[in-house]
């Protein structure tokens, strides 16, 4: 009987470790020889040590291996080793021009560059204080640098030299959400929705067309109403050598000095998202309530940019893009046939630069609509922020076609511990209906993190206009409805193509308060957030909107991490107004779920309610809900082709609902294809390769994605701009792969398709005992790969070795003394226990030129040190 963990344990960290260390206390640049003595094997002279002859010696070839730059992984890639021309016998790194520009060195720095071998390899003693080091027991090449050289970077975050644009690809992204409903009195309703994004990647430039539609039938009266639109055809690349994203195409005006439209041309902008995660901005986040499961749909212009199922009870949706800015619509339909509908003004932050530098954005194009497309004259428009001292920033901008000109200038200024603040005033003029309006507008903002007090006043603003002022928006509404924004037989309708009103009023604005604080209370175990947006007009009613929410964890005797929370708003637009609130109290139930019993107040009705939530696994969630006129069920499922949503509920008066929503993509590049979920839509993504193995689980930050049958994976939970680790999740390897290589890193731009192979062998695992054609063993210490060059055991004494990797009638290749020796071919049927019971496996002389020399006569040269058995 095989006692397997102790072979398998004393073949490889225990001996090997034990020389490695033995080499590297010897003294001198010469061979180290071994003293074979100390060695417990019943044939001393039949061993291949030459890998371990000297100190730090890595044999001339090409590795695979992790670059660490002053202990920062940077890269994954195949490092060359040649030897140096003062010395034949040892080896040295190459450190290639392209890893070279990866390490981000500053223009001073690349002027005192060395290069030997041709150019081909750097001089580290080019830079003085430069080291490099490899270990080959770890895939690691090791490079230490003076701070001095490098440039500025940070935990997560690496320079744009190591930037990397991904590979050729193709996508496509969808969102799809599908409800049928029952009322009594209305019968049956079927409506699909979805949107999504079909893109192309070619280089840095990602071509993206975003597409929503909706299909509605009734069943009583057979109607059925569709409508798919084209949103938005655009192209886009980052420019990294002036931190810019620069946009062709169909793209929306996103400015800080001035609101938000639609246009065809193109677009130049200092971007963020490239600039380290500290400094980086603001964006905007939708809170409500939904008083059943509902849907969310998120929209500005008629162009859909969020839309999720969710649960009932309070929501909050964090995860919209950053670059968004302006009014949002917001429409909450719930499942009992209710709609919510709300505005939401976007804050920004205050308009400030560091200073020295200048922050800009340029546009220009034609202004454009998706029911009118061409909606105006060709315009330009740019605005820029400078910093011009260490607390001081001047803020302008100015936008111009030939009707319509607006002027904006304004400070900024760091109050330090008071926060920031930012004043600008614009001014407008524009020609239309033989008529000249003119007008300011005037905006105050403010920004300011309590730390002292856990407090954050995440956006407060205030802008005042005069009543003829017009931004470029209201210009373009003018020229299209008329002064008075009569509109016919049109009308107005929304996202939905619902019918809202006859005529709209053009401009009026008069005033609008923003502010968004949040206050944590640690003491107490407490949270309060709150918002408030209020718009009054000259010649219509205000419109305002507010929301508080409170929670706070509590213990109730033996009962432990109580929540309580309270979610309180009110929104006026026009003549409707909508006040509600939601008071929760939630306590652990069950080894991991949560019980819920909420009393909400919305449209003056009242509802009680309790919900159980719970974790069937790390993938599947559910909740069960019933009110005093409902009952509910919502189940979510974390696929790895896709999100699955469902949810059911049935209303007093038996009406009924069933919705479901699904979330997913596909990509497809030169190295594959896959199928998988998706987080953000036409966005940035990895695939992996595991050489052709399926069912290998990998993972970014989130739930892992299993490999598909052709062993490809794509984890769209990648952040652009910024270090991000992919990994084998070895808890959940299956018996028969084993990873050779779990970990791998790299820093992707915006939409950007990357690509990385991660090594892993797949087979069973099971003791072999090899044997040469004339009854010898192939000597201690020779090694046994596949055909793919992995790794897959060491040879022991008398020709034992753990495998890895075994495939029935598969060959395996031994190799020793530098070259390859003999291949072994694996049996067409395998043991059932490969620890028990030892394979017998003959290994083949592979014919050279040149003939190896016998195993028995590669003994190692005896170590003349005296007592080294101790």
């Amino acid at each position: 009987m095989w006692n397997a963990s102790k072979v398998i344990n004393t073949l490889r960290p225990g001996f090997f470790g034990g020389l490695i260390s033995l080499a590297g206390t010897a003294m001198g640049a010469g061979d180290i020889e071994f003293n074979t003595d100390v060695l417990d094997l019943s044939d001393r002279t039949n061993i291949d040590l030459s890998r371990f002859a000297r100190s730090g010696f890595i044999l001339p070839g090409n590795y695979s291996m992790v670059v660490q730059l002053n202990t920062q992984p940077i890269t994954e890639q195949s490092v060359a080793f040649y030897p140096p021309d003062d010395d034949p016998k040892g080896s040295q790194a190459c450190l290639s021009p392209e890893l070279v520009e990866q390490l981000g060195l500053k223009q001073s720095g690349v002027a005192k560059l060395r290069w030997w071998k041709d150019g081909q390899c750097l001089d580290p003693q080019g830079l003085p204080g430069m080291e490099v080091s490899a270990d080959l027991a770890t895939s690691t090449l090791s490079i230490n640098l003076p701070q001095a050289y490098l440039e500025y970077s940070a935990i997560n975050w690496d320079p744009p030299s190591r930037w990397d644009e991904g590979v050729p690809g193709l996508l496509i992204d969808y969102n799809m959400t599908a409800q049928s409903s029952y009322r009594r009195h209305d019968g049956t309703r079927n409506d699909l929705t979805g949107n999504g994004t079909l893109g192309a990647n070619a280089g840095a430039w990602r071509l993206r067309a975003d597409w929503q539609g909706r299909v509605e039938k009734d069943r009583e009266s057979a109607a059925r109403r569709q409508k798919l639109e084209w949103s938005r055809y655009y192209a886009y690349r980052a420019l990294p050598e002036l931190k810019a994203r620069l946009v062709v195409g169909e793209d929306y005006l996103y400015s800080d000095l001035f609101d938000s439209f639609r246009f065809t041309g193109a677009g130049l902008k200092s971007d963020e998202s490239q600039l380290p995660p500290n400094l980086r901005g603001y964006a905007p986040e939708v809170v409500g309530v939904a008083k059943t499961n509902a849907k969310v749909i998120v929209s500005q212009q008629g162009r859909v940019l969020y839309e999720t199922l969710v649960a009932a009870g309070p929501f909050r949706i964090q995860d919209l893009n950053d670059a968004v800015s302006g009014r949002l619509d917001v429409r909450v339909e719930e499942q009992d046939g209710s709609v919510q509908k709300f505005q939401l003004d976007t804050a920004g932050v205050p308009y400030l630069t560091r200073p020295g530098q200048v922050r800009y954005k340029l546009s220009a194009g034609q202004p454009s609509n998706l029911q009118y497309h061409d909606d105006g004259a060709f315009f330009g428009t740019g605005e820029f922020s400078w910093g011009i001292s260490n607390g001081w920033s001047l803020l302008g901008g100015a936008i111009l076609d030939n009707n319509y000109r607006a002027l904006s200038a304004g400070v900024g200024r760091d109050l330090l511990a008071f926060g920031a603040i930012s004043v600008d005033v614009t001014e407008s003029r524009a020609h239309l209906w033989n008529e000249t309006l003119k007008g300011k507008s005037y905006r105050l903002q403010y920004s300011k993190n309590f730390e002292q007090y856990d407090s954050q006043v995440t956006f407060a603003g205030y802008r005042f206009s005069e009543k003829n002022f017009l931004s470029m928006s209201q210009y373009l509404d003018a020229k299209h409805y008329g002064m008075n924004g009569e509109l016919g037989g049109r009308g107005v309708y929304d996202q939905n193509g619902e019918f809202v009103e006859h005529w709209r009023p053009i401009g009026g604005n008069k005033a609008l308060y923003t502010v968004t604080v949040n206050k944590q209370f640690r003491d107490l175990g407490a949270t309060v957030y709150a918002s408030y947006n209020k718009q009054t007009y000259w010649n219509r009613p205000q419109t305002q909107r507010w929301n508080l929410s409170a929670s706070r964890y509590f213990n109730l005797g033996t009962v432990k991490n109580l929540n309580m929370s309270l979610n309180v708003y009110r929104t006026r637009e026009y003549h409707h107004k909508d006040n509600g609130m939601s008071l929760t109290v939630s306590l652990p139930f069950g080894r991991s779920g949560t019980l819920s019993m909420d009393a909400n107040r919305s449209g003056g009705d009242n509802s009680f309610s309790t919900r159980f939530s719970d974790r069937i696994d790390e993938r599947n969630s559910y909740q069960l809900g019933a009110s005093n006129n409902s009952a509910s069920g919502y189940l979510s499922h974390i696929g790895d082709q896709a999100d699955v949503d469902l949810s059911a509920s049935t209303q007093q008066g038996n009406n009924r609902t069933l919705s479901a929503s699904v979330r997913g993509g596909g990509t497809l590049t030169p190295y594959g294809a896959a199928l998988h979920r998706t987080t953000s839509t036409g966005g940035t993504r990895l695939m992996v390769d595991t050489g052709g193995v399926s069912d290998v689980p990998v993972r970014g930050y989130g739930t892992p994605t299993r490999s598909n049958a052709f062993g490809k994976a794509v984890i769209s939970d990648i952040s652009s701009y910024q270090r991000t680790a992919a990994s084998v999740d070895l808890e959940r390897l299956p018996n028969n792969v084993e990873a050779t290589q779990s970990v791998t890193q790299l820093t992707l731009t915006e939409g950007a398709i990357g690509y990385r192979s991660l090594e892993v062998i797949f087979g069973s695992k099971a003791m072999a005992v090899l044997r040469l054609p004339d009854g010898s063993s192939p000597p201690f210490g020779a090694t046994v790969k596949n055909m793919k060059q992995q790794d897959t055991g060491i040879v022991n004494d008398g020709g034992n070795v753990y495998l890895s990797g075994i495939q029935a009638g598969k060959q395996m290749i031994v190799s020793w003394g530098g070259s390859e020796g003999c291949i072994l071919t694996l049996p067409a049927i395998l043991p059932i226990d490969g620890l028990t019971d030892a394979l017998q496996l003959s290994c083949q002389r592979i014919a050279t030129e040149q003939s190896l020399p016998e195993p028995a006569a590669l003994t190692g040269t005896r170590n003349t040190m005296e007592n080294t058995s101790s």
